[in-house]
């Protein structure tokens, strides 16, 4: 690709053809005031304060659109740029509610963040607010219309990146809303509640249902036990909550952090990940054995479960599909039931009288704990879930120095778990984990490849794929000798639509495949900190790895405490109990 001479500011600069003024002007440190753009995800240029003055044109230019050209000579700080900045800042403020100390976005809001970076000393503007609506029926989502200002980013990762189509602009000017529609809500439309509405959005228009104040109460409660189990994204993205680097490990402070707060068990939702293995990984090769023997009966490829807004996707959009998915329920889903049957056995607790509270990086995890199958004997399995944010919010309202928290251990029985249990948080962890564990019961050898690492699934690309011949099974498993096994990983719903349509033309070459509904995976979840960029998601993607690489288990089937568990309480993998506990079933849901 060529490359283009232009001038920005007085400095003779170069650029790859195609660049925009914004992206040569930070690629050499020249910032651009911005707003609507978002770096891989939105560049429509509709808040116009990226604003240049290109000399020869009429008009000032959105510096995030326009292309850079041989000799152009860009300004972005004359008079005329900087008024017509403040303008249309004062613009959007006319329409915003100014409430910010009231604000969940306080501080973090990048509306706030750009009135300081243009030096706003004042509002000009006042008159009538375009609108109010404050949208809370979704399990996991509130949308709050006084306080968006209509920069569509959400629209983009709605449609563009995860291929949902719920969030839209309707009419025009003065009038205009972003919504599903105006006589729709999100709690009944096809939302998915994986939340990227959330992350990408600059200021507090959309925020995850708020679940503090129940935890709170309930930790309050003296007739309560209360017991709380955390995903593994979580722990190497809660530290940006208090001013640590992205993929900071905070594994020790957070187990710590929690028993400040009063939680009575500490427990990991990574064991029940080694758990989701050891029964995900029995019904597959049960899946396999029935294609390879009697040509009937199992559905393949299968997928994995693991992911709620995964879930809703498929029961709205594939529901002829639903087959091919696992039966697991979710790693979290799976620990709550067992703190509600195995643990209050052991405790001699009532069930009613467990309050479990998971910290999820994924705000689709509220709508999941209300589906009326995760639940047994009218007890649900799971009673709150808290994000990452939201448990920042709580350590921080309890006055705990994170930073200065000393490590701690998770409680035993449910909180020892292996290296392939971390890797659960990101894209394609959920199949190399499987992969661990699969190939050393079906040949009895451990995975032949550096540190264990399927390299093939490794990463943030969209699809990623990968072969693994089977060669000299054990003799029960014979009959997959010479059988070339073919996974496929893919995260964001767009990529998931990609694969499913494959399946659905009867085309898929795959035996088994991960889908995350996030991209990325759950370090980019929902609930996550923000921002989230690629470079973030990679420093969270590495301290993922790093947890497992620092672990002396690396396996699931090599987690004693969950063999206790078997021999103790479960019988076998796919046994009756399992069943009954650890597996569930899916619904058809309206494509519209």
């Amino acid at each position: 690709m060529s490359l283009i001479t232009l001038t920005i500011n007085n400095k003779t600069i170069q650029a790859e053809e195609g660049t925009t003024i914004f992206e040569a002007a930070k690629l050499n440190n020249i910032l651009i005031p911005h707003f609507c753009y978002l770096e891989n995800v939105h560049q429509i240029g509709s808040c116009r304060i990226c604003v240049v003055e290109v000399e020869g044109a009429r008009n000032l230019m959105a510096s995030c659109v326009t292309e850079v050209k041989e000799n152009m000579v860009v300004h972005t700080n004359t008079t005329k740029v900087r008024k017509v900045r403040k303008v249309l800042y004062e613009l959007i403020l006319s329409d915003h509610p100014k409430n910010c100390l009231g604000c969940h976005r306080n501080q973090n809001c990048e509306l706030q963040d750009l009135g300081e970076q243009i030096q706003i000393d004042g509002f000009r503007f006042e008159g009538v607010k375009s609108k109010d609506v404050v949208d809370s029926t979704s399990a996991s989502i509130v949308r709050d219309s006084s306080k968006c200002i209509l920069c569509r980013r959400c629209v983009t990762v709605c449609n563009e990146i995860q291929g949902v189509g719920v969030m839209n602009a309707h009419h025009r000017g003065f009038a205009t809303f972003i919504g599903p529609s105006e006589d729709e809500s999100l709690g009944h439309s096809i939302c998915t509640n994986c939340g990227q509405c959330i992350v990408v959005c600059p200021v507090g228009a959309l925020k995850e249902k708020d679940s503090t104040q129940l935890v709170w109460d309930a930790l309050l409660d003296p007739t309560k036990t209360v017991v709380v189990q955390t995903a593994p994204a979580v722990r190497v993205a809660l530290g940006e909550k208090f001013g640590m680097a992205p993929g900071t490990q905070v594994t020790g402070k957070m187990a710590s952090s929690l028993r400040e707060l009063g939680f009575d068990y500490v427990f990991d939702t990574n064991f029940a990940a080694d758990l989701t293995i050891l029964e995900e990984g029995s019904e597959f090769l049960k899946r396999v054995k029935d294609q390879l023997t009697t040509k009937e009966g199992s559905v393949l490829p299968m997928i994995t479960s693991c992911s709620p807004g995964w879930i809703k996707y498929v029961e709205h959009r594939y529901s002829d599909q639903l087959e091919h998915l696992s039966s697991c329920k979710s790693p979290h889903m799976m620990l709550g039931a067992l703190v509600k049957t195995y643990f209050a056995e052991k405790i001699q607790v009532d069930p009613k009288d467990l309050f479990v509270v998971s910290v999820m990086p994924c705000t689709a995890k509220k709508f999941e704990i209300m589906r009326p199958e995760m639940e047994s004997n009218g007890v649900r399995d799971v009673d709150a879930v808290l994000t990452t944010r939201e448990l920042g919010r709580m350590i921080k309202d309890a006055g705990i120095e994170f930073a200065l928290l000393p490590d701690s251990e998770f409680d035993s029985p449910l909180g020892l778990s292996s290296g392939a249990a971390d890797i659960f948080g990101t894209t394609g962890g959920v199949m190399e984990a499987a992969i661990r564990t699969v190939y050393e019961l079906v040949t009895g050898r451990e995975l032949p490849m550096d540190k264990l690492h399927v390299q093939p699934l490794v990463g943030l690309k969209q699809i990623k794929t990968a072969d693994l011949l089977i060669e000299h099974p054990l003799e029960s498993y014979a009959f997959l000798e010479g059988v070339t096994v073919k996974v496929a990983v893919t995260s964001g719903l767009k990529g998931a639509s990609i694969l499913m349509e494959e399946i659905r033309q009867g085309k898929s070459p795959y035996h088994f495949i991960e889908v995350m509904g996030c991209p990325g995976g759950c370090i980019s979840g929902g609930g996550q900190p923000r921002p989230i960029s690629n470079s973030v998601r990679m420093k969270r993607l590495d301290a993922i790895y790093r947890e497992d690489e620092g672990k002396a288990l690396r396996k699931s089937h090599e987690n004693q405490d969950l063999m206790t568990l078997y021999q103790d309480f479960l019988g076998h993998p796919l046994g009756h109990l399992s069943h009954e506990l650890l597996h569930t079933t899916y619904v058809k849901r309206a494509k519209n």
